[in-house]
């Protein structure tokens, strides 16, 4: 573990509690503060916050939910290879603001890391439940992703590449490590190509639900 970990406060009645999801609609929620206690309360109801820059907190639970299998994860033989040689020094939460920022950068389509969002996360990262999880190539920082644990869970939140291969090898490292420490579920929240290619699988959202409930409470950290 490389920091102390507090355990999360969600309100005593939380507002994502019994919160009516209707078949195809991905946005369950609107409004409210973007506040690291009704944020991490929102994961571990199966809801995360994304929002465009001075519009109001959208809480999103999609459906169906992108994960990665941590029992049945699928590396490319290449990136086998890379990761074999040692190339690329992992480490994990030493420059958790600079893998933020990174991901933030150079996005044709825009960024949702905004600087409200960019405050929250570092906030959630001070408190111990956001994680970083950094590729470093002779001294400089390649590539990574970064995320929230929430019991057994972690949701994987953005990754970025400054050399060929780093965002992966950090994802490959940090599903060892997640399996390592005990997790049980690693959301991605929507697929894409790229996390095709390790195996990513959608499941119903009713589905994501009750494994959220499963992992939540599990003693395990970081």
């Amino acid at each position: 573990m490389t920091r102390a970990e507090r355990p999360p406060e969600p309100p005593s009645a939380s507002p994502f509690e019994g919160l009516s999801m209707e078949a195809g609609g991905d946005v369950v929620a609107a409004g409210g503060d973007l506040e690291p206690t009704l944020v991490m309360d929102a994961y571990r109801h199966g809801v995360f916050p994304w929002f465009d820059a001075g519009e109001p907190v959208l809480w999103w639970s999609p459906d169906p939910r992108a994960i990665l299998p941590l029992e049945d994860v699928h590396l490319p033989r290449r990136l086998v290879r890379t990761l074999r040689s040692g190339r690329f020094e992992i480490r994990f939460d030493t420059a958790f603001a600079h893998v933020i920022a990174a991901c933030d950068e150079d996005r044709p389509d825009g960024s949702w890391i905004h600087d409200e969002m960019r405050a929250c996360y570092l906030e959630l990262h001070a408190q111990g439940h956001a994680h970083s999880c950094e590729a470093w190539l002779d001294g400089a920082l390649a590539g990574g992703a970064y995320g929230v644990a929430f019991g057994g869970g972690f949701a994987a939140e953005s990754m970025f590449h400054r050399v060929r291969d780093a965002s992966k090898v950090a994802l490959a490292s940090l599903v060892d490590h997640l399996r390592e420490r005990g997790f049980g579920l690693l959301d991605v929240q929507f697929t894409t190509p790229h996390l095709e290619t390790f195996g990513c699988v959608e499941i119903p959202r009713d589905e994501y639900l009750e494994r959220v409930r499963v992992v939540r409470d599990m003693d395990v950290t970081f």
